[in-house]
Formats: C-alpha cells, sequence, structure tokens
C-alpha cells in the first residue's frame, strides 16, 4: 500500500488533549472514542487514516484488516505488543512510538517501588488505616550498601540505576545490546546473568517483552538468587513468571515483589496480589501528567510530520516492499 494523504485519525483512548489539538490545527480531522469494544473499534476503525492508541487498545490482524484506509498506528507510550506490528508491516501499515515520553515517570515509579519494598511503607500504611500501631511488625532494611541488579539498561533503566546510587546502592546489570563501557559511564557493572542472580539483593527488570525475555525470572534463577530476593517488576507482565514468583514468596527465597505489571491485565487471579509481601499498583508506570502530555504532544507531532511529508520518527516498522521477503 502506498501512503497517502492522512486525513482523518481516530484516537481510542484517553490522551491528553494536546494531543487533538495538534493533529486539528495540522487539518487532520480528529475522532476521540476512548473505552471502544472490539467490534466498535473494527467499526470505526474502517475510514481512519490514522489511529493513536495506548496500552488498552488491541490493534490485531482482524483490526488492521478491518481498516480500509489506515496507514499508520501511534502508540502514545514504548512497548508495542499491544499492535500486531508483523501484520501491520505485510498491510504496509506504519507503526510509531514514543520512546521516550515516559521513561522518567517509569523510572521514578520503579525507584518508589523499591523504597517501598525495603521499608514496607503500603503495608504500614494500611495498618495504620486499621487502626494499628505495629512498629515491630514493619522492620525494614536499609538501600545503602545494598546490590541493585537493573536488567535491561535502556533509558529507564539507567533512569532507575543512577537514581538509586543515590541511595548508596551498588548497581549491576545485563543488557545484550548496551555495551559494558557505556553502562560503566553510569555506573552500573556489566555481568553475565548467572553471576548476576548470587549477588544482587533487589532485581529490577527493563527490557521488552519477547521471547528471549519471557520467563526471565523463573524458577531455576529463582534458587540461584539470594534468600530474600527482592523483585520489581514495571516493565512488562511475563517478564516474571507469575507462577514461579508466587512459590518463591511462599517459600521465603524471594522476600518481596512490587509490580506494576500483570501477565492479565486486569488479573483474574489474585494469589499474587493478595500475598502480604507483595506490591501491585494498576500498571501506573505512564499514569503521571508530565507523561501523558509528553507523549500525547510526541505522537500527534510524528503523525503530524508524516502528514506533511517532514519526515518519519518513532517508526518501528515499515511498509513492505512489493514482493520484497518481510523483515524485523
Amino acid at each position: 500500500m502506498a501512503l497517502g494523504k492522512l486525513q482523518k485519525v481516530l484516537i481510542s483512548e484517553s490522551l491528553d488533549p494536546c494531543c487533538r489539538e495538534i493533529l486539528q490545527a495540522a487539518g487532520l480531522q480528529v475522532l476521540e472514542k476512548p473505552g471502544l469494544s472490539k467490534e466498535e473499534l473494527l467499526r470505526e476503525i474502517r475510514d481512519c487514516d490514522g489511529l493513536i492508541v495506548r496500552s488498552a487498545t488491541k490493534v490485531t490482524a482482524e483490526v488492521l484488516e478491518a481498516a480500509e484506509r489506515l496507514q499508520v498506528v501511534g502508540r502514545a507510550g514504548t512497548g508495542v505488543d499491544n499492535v500486531d506490528v508483523e501484520a501491520a508491516t505485510r498491510k504496509g501499515v506504519l507503526v510509531m512510538n514514543t520512546p521516550t515520553g515516559n521513561s522518567l515517570s517509569a523510572a521514578e515509579l520503579t525507584c518508589g517501588m523499591i523504597l517501598c519494598l525495603a521499608r514496607q511503607i503500603p503495608q504500614a500504611a494500611a495498618s495504620m488505616k486499621e487502626g494499628k500501631w505495629d512498629r515491630k511488625k514493619y522492620m525494614g532494611m536499609e538501600l545503602n550498601g545494598k546490590t541493585l541488579a537493573v536488567l535491561g539498561l535502556g533509558r529507564i533503566g539507567r533512569e532507575v540505576a543512577t537514581r538509586m546510587q543515590a541511595f548508596g546502592m551498588k548497581t549491576i546489570g545485563y543488557d545484550p545490546i548496551i555495551t559494558p563501557d557505556v553502562s560503566a559511564s553510569f555506573g552500573v557493572e556489566q555481568l553475565p546473568l548467572e553471576q548476576i542472580w548470587p549477588r544482587c539483593d533487589f532485581i529490577t527488570v527493563h527490557t521488552p517483552l519477547l521471547p528471549s525475555t519471557t520467563g526471565l525470572l523463573n524458577d531455576s534463577t529463582f534458587a540461584k538468587c539470594r534468600r530474600g530476593v527482592q523483585v520489581v517488576n514495571c516493565a512488562r507482565g511475563g517478564i516474571v513468571d507469575e507462577g514461579a514468583l508466587l512459590r518463591a514468596l511462599q517459600s521465603g527465597q524471594c522476600g518481596g515483589a512490587a509490580l506494576d505489571v500483570f501477565t492479565q491485565e486486569p488479573p483474574k487471579d489474585r494469589d499474587l496480589v493478595n500475598h502480604p509481601n507483595v506490591i501491585s499498583c494498576p500498571h501506573l508506570g505512564a499514569s503521571t501528567r508530565e507523561a501523558q502530555s509528553r507523549c500525547g504532544k510526541e505522537i500527534a507531532m510524528q503523525i503530524v510530520d508524516m502528514a506533511t511529508g517532514k519526515g518519519l520518527t518513532g517508526v518501528v516498522s515499515a511498509p513492505a516492499a512489493p514482493e520484497a521477503p518481510h523483515t524485523r
């Protein structure tokens, strides 16, 4: 499909008003319809040239097939696992994201989760609301001198590492792309995963959800960790095997976990959420006014640039050339 003139854009989730305003100022027709059912999305997408989503809208092959005029899917955020990128590429639909828009918000939430695990702040606050005064029950630990393993050293991982270094934490990490020299420049010693497991007091994951990262923390890796290791996942549900995590919590091998993301959202199995040593949030990593404003502004400007021929940025797929083999 050759890229044509962009005219109508559907925004299927709640975004900062600046997103709509930027698109309209460029002369694009904007249809804002958050909370569409699958059937409603299939109907609305038929005559749209662009679609802007966050993480809730599932842009499946079926949705793409129904979108007769669709040229671009804009993800206001980083992860595109809710978009069938391969199907989009086969149909010649561009997929864009805003990889920097929510980095600081996700990093700050992660740091907050680490602090909450160390001092059991949510549990103590809940206890106070119940009228209790349990000073002895909520004995915590200092972060100073503890070792934090950061798995994934991209934008968010490095922001977490540098902030936690200010608390006196030693930061080690792993990333298959970032070189050890680069990570050393922001204070992270890179090690093979097999050397990381037995050395860390805290683990935080900041990788995309890929076949290679699904179940990165599992029964085998938990067994290699220090007893009482603390785990944070503010990245994607599935990177930490939830069954293995629950077993590690029940045995004491894992001392606590802070989860902002789940394999199924919202989670139907409540065993992890209800565990006394688990802190959980409803996927709040990007839920700040600043992040939503940045993501909305960035994706709108990227689509306007595409519509006006100024260039393409944030592209994670490209239109397939006719009869060319599909590559990623």
